[in-house]
């Protein structure tokens, strides 16, 4: 379990806790603080279940929370569970506040998803999912609602098993069933189920907390049905940790109490805290610093819903709040314990804070900082030269908690203006970059190397400078420096991210040098390598689920490449399509008012943050921004030498010139790469023509819809592919297909694309379409299929649109509006369940979306190597039978035949 203190390296000695911490997660309204509720009044916590809808939930402590009925704050309760004593953590379940959420996974012990059975598995609980995963921590599933009509509770098992994990188990199953399906978790447990026929509660135990079952449970928090098995299942197989004597703590929020006492919550993983004792940051052999803190535990509390009760001491094991402590952060680790890691979940938005005209600016950005204290994903930043103040925040949900938060707190109405994309930037280089500061009486020196990381790695710091060369004091002073700030990239001025900077070398002065000058030298350092690198503009992407009627995949595809965006494999569902993929967030922030308006209500848009990528339209960004990292004051380029006992400014292209060191780093020049993309395909690739052959449409299918093995093209000799490949795409039912076969023409494509009518149309359109049926025509007399030509008429006002029968062929002219890629789509769409279809375009957005509904496509090269091959097949097989044209009456008998007649003929024979 990531978050208790089984990971540590030194395991001298462990001891066995009482405590175990337990978290309820869940999807905004699935009844999450119900089931709470129901708990506390199960476990004899309270005498009466409060209601959410009736603002009496004991957990709904806050104002707001009551009067909007969703959880805005991580809460404890303390609950016994038969000898286990249980933190009960609920967390927020809107997404803006997922940041709350997070930071409380780390820790936990085990988790509690819950899960409306009325909505099954939606969005934001596949966010949940992977965060669990992440940090590795046990879950126990509820789902709730199971009486509210309609609920299906196999039909919710066999979606939690596919969208969640497939080792998702019910445990009120028959007991044979449920053994079958725990033992096929674990090789261990099958041999011995095999060999015993049952398997044990310690087995059960062990498989959860290894995360290779997740229990189930179903019922209604509401009216406490399958909640008392649910409690029975979590004390039955569940396991306290074990923890070290060594002292260890994890700051996990920090929060004020109504008075303004600043409260720390930590869980404590080691030892014991007792009231009164120091507590410090300092790690063995770290020298004295301003960052170095020891501040004492003036209270220990032990937080249930609004009320709290102190006590003298908080063993391991213990989620209690600490007062008397004014530096510590979240996810910082005290004693033994490490640092959490960075979170995965955080704002792509930042908003200008609006102030009253008579407001402090500095004041009150003091007073904000406060906040960010408590939400640290705020990124609080006054802007000194605007006079602004701007946070990043998840969503409007969370604007209107701040904005009541601030007036409650600090006496002051604000306002928040319009969202703006945060940006990052990265390098695609290593590079060195070198700091120096010497005013008058001042000195440091610092070379650091600045390498690309991977996408999502972060920032990373180490140091392999020579303790001969700098003392370790100095390097650790610069590792702190590196760490303390939000460095700023030369692009845009956004925060630099997915690097790795190692302090390869530096100087200080005996007598001269202050703490305060590396500080100056390692931020001139950081923003000298970036100047001398290629720099990257990543943005924000989002993970998508698409769920759309069948046939709107075309209007879904086409928006979808027009915001940049990336989709998989489309996955059918009865009427129903699912799309996933990646697309900015710049782009797709506003699409769900879009699904909702073109699917009539009946699609349904999540999207969840996926992480940064290089930014599809970068150049316009940085023109709109127009950023100078020449005149940012606030984070010079250049570095600052002394001469004749007087500083002077040395800008960033000439610093090398005059640095007193020289690191030994020979960093080869390469040849600057191509901005990175993502696997996407730009609308610009839609545009002049269509692809070139197959191979170049198969390529950009791979990219988007992954691999696909396809059905045989009866239209297309060339390729080859074998018996296996026919029934094996999963992404749809399985066509029931006759023997009639549909080709559909997209015409004016066909027309435009073949040189001989293309000269035609240019002298007269109408003879060039009669050309192409004629053409047609003929070719559907040799293949005898149900051959389609579909001309666009969409410009022509109060056009109704036509079908008419042109020899053998139809012919049709789409109504004004309606695309004969609409209309092909829509065809397809409808009759290519039951009969094999191929489309004939060099359309590649629309060949691609054939693809994706499951027809063979042709291009309009395709199509005239078929009808020319068709030519020379008719010529051979009918024109060229008889010599100079004439028909004779032997060429139309059989060989006996012919004998026969000859005989007659010759008068040997008579008949």
């Amino acid at each position: 379990m990531e978050n208790t203190s089984e990971k540590r390296e030194n395991k001298s000695f462990y001891k066995t806790s009482k405590h175990m911490s337990v978290g309820l997660l869940a999807h905004v309204d699935a009844g999450k603080t119900t089931l709470a509720e129901s708990i506390l009044y199960l476990t004899g916590s309270i005498r009466k279940p409060g209601r959410v809808d009736h603002q009496d939930a004991f957990l709904d402590t806050y104002d707001l929370e009551r009067e909007r009925g969703i959880t805005i704050f991580s809460k404890q309760a303390e609950v016994k569970l038969g000898e286990k004593e249980v933190t009960l953590l609920d967390t927020p379940g809107h997404v803006d506040f997922s940041a709350e959420m997070e930071r409380t996974l780390q820790i936990l012990d085990y988790a509690v998803l819950v899960i409306s059975g009325a909505d099954g598995v939606q969005g934001h609980v596949q966010t949940l999912w992977r965060l669990l995963t992440r940090y590795e921590i046990p879950v126990f599933l509820f789902i709730n609602k199971m009486d509210q009509e309609g609920t299906d509770r196999q039909k919710l098992l066999e979606e939690l098993q596919k969208r969640l994990d497939e080792r998702c188990i019910a445990f009120e199953e028959e007991q044979e069933a449920f053994y079958e399906n725990l033992a096929m978790s674990d090789e261990a447990v099958l041999e011995k189920y095999l060999s015993d026929g049952t398997v044990e509660r310690g087995e059960i135990v062990r498989l959860i907390a290894e995360r290779k079952v997740f229990p189930c449970y179903f019922g209604s928090a509401l009216k406490i049905e399958g909640v008392e098995e649910f409690l029975q299942g979590l004390e039955t197989y569940t396991a306290c940790p074990k923890y070290p004597e060594d002292f260890g703590a994890r700051i996990y929020k920090i929060a004020r109490d109504a008075q303004g006492t600043r409260l720390t919550y930590m869980k404590i993983t080691g030892g014991t805290l007792k009231v009164k004792g120091m507590l410090t940051n300092r790690r063995d052999e770290q020298a004295d610093s301003d960052e170095i803190w020891e501040e004492k535990a003036d209270q220990l509390r032990i937080y249930s819903g609004a009320g709290f009760r102190a006590v003298s001491e908080a063993p391991a094991g213990t989620v209690c709040a600490v007062t008397g402590l004014s530096r510590t952060y979240c996810g910082e680790g005290l004693g033994a314990e490490t640092e959490s890691e960075l979170p995965l979940l955080e704002p792509v938005l930042t908003y200008q804070i609006q102030l009253p005209p008579e407001c402090d600016v500095h004041q009150m950005y003091l007073k904000l900082r406060q906040l960010e204290e408590e939400e640290p994903e705020l990124h609080i930043v006054w802007e000194e030269q605007s006079n602004e103040i701007h946070a990043q925040v998840m969503g409007e949900v969370q604007i209107e908690i701040l904005k009541r938060l601030i007036g409650e707190r600090f006496g002051t109405e604000v306002e928040f203006g319009a969202g703006s994309i945060v940006y990052k930037e990265t390098i695609t280089e290593p590079v060195e970059g070198v700091g120096h500061f010497e005013p008058l009486r001042h000195y440091a020196e610092v070379h650091l190397l600045m390498e690309p990381g991977e996408r999502g790695s972060g920032l990373q710091f180490e140091t392999a400078c020579s303790e001969d060369i700098l003392e370790r004091n100095w390097q650790r002073l610069v590792l702190t420096h590196l760490e303390e700030k939000r460095h700023r990239g030369v692009l845009t001025g956004s925060e630099i991210t997915d690097m790795k900077i190692t302090l390869v070398t530096g100087r200080a002065h005996l007598k001269h040098t202050e703490g305060g000058d590396f500080r100056q030298a390692t931020y001139r350092a950081v923003r000298h390598g970036l100047k001398c690198t290629t720099s990257l503009l990543l943005e924000p992407v989002y993970e998508y689920r698409l769920e759309i009627p069948s046939d709107k995949v075309g209007r879904a595809l086409s928006d979808i490449q027009k915001m940049y965006g990336t989709f998989s494999e489309p996955i059918i569902e009865g009427d129903m399509t699912i799309l996933t993929g990646t697309a900015p967030v710049s782009a797709m922030r506003d699409y769900q008012t879009e699904v909702i308006a073109y699917t009539k209500g009946h699609g349904r848009l999540s999207c969840t943050l996926k992480g940064y990528e290089p930014c599809h339209n970068a150049e316009e960004v940085i023109a709109e921004k127009g950023y100078d990292s020449e005149k940012d004051t606030e984070n010079p380029t250049g570095s600052v030498f002394c001469s004749h006992g007087a500083g002077f400014v040395v800008s960033y292209d000439k610093v090398r010139d005059y640095m007193h060191l020289d690191s030994g780093l020979s960093l080869e020049k390469k040849e600057k790469p191509v901005q990175e993309s993502s696997a996407q395909i730009s609308p610009s690739s839609y545009t002049g023509g269509g692809l070139a052959d197959e191979k170049e449409l198969e390529e950009i299918f791979a990219r988007t819809y992954g691999t696909a093995k396809k059905e045989r093209n009866p239209f297309n000799r060339k390729r080859t592919v074998s018996a296996e490949s026919s029934s094996s795409r999963q992404y749809r039912p399985a066509k029931q297909v006759t023997e009639e076969e549909y080709l559909l023409v997209d015409g004016y494509n066909i027309i435009f694309a073949w040189e001989e009518l293309k000269d035609l149309a240019n002298a007269s359109i109408e003879a060039a379409r009669n050309k192409l049926m004629d053409i047609l025509s003929n070719y559907q007399g040799y293949k005898k299929n149900t051959l389609i030509l579909v001309y666009d008429a969409y410009k022509v006002e109060g056009n109704t649109g036509e079908v008419m029968k042109y020899h053998n062929i139809y012919v049709v002219y789409t109504k004004e509006a309606e695309t004969a890629d609409q209309y092909i789509e829509k065809t397809v769409h409808e009759i290519g369940r039951k009969h094999r279809v191929t489309v004939a375009t060099s359309d590649a957005l629309e060949q691609i979306i054939i693809l994706g509904q499951g027809a063979s496509r042709l291009s309009a090269a395709g199509l005239k190597e078929e009808i020319q091959a068709a030519d020379i097949e008719i010529r051979s097989n009918y024109l060229n039978q008889g010599q100079n044209g004439k028909n004779y009456l032997f060429d139309h008998m059989s060989d006996e035949l012919q004998a026969l007649m000859e005989d007659v003929r010759m008068g040997r024979k008579k008949l």
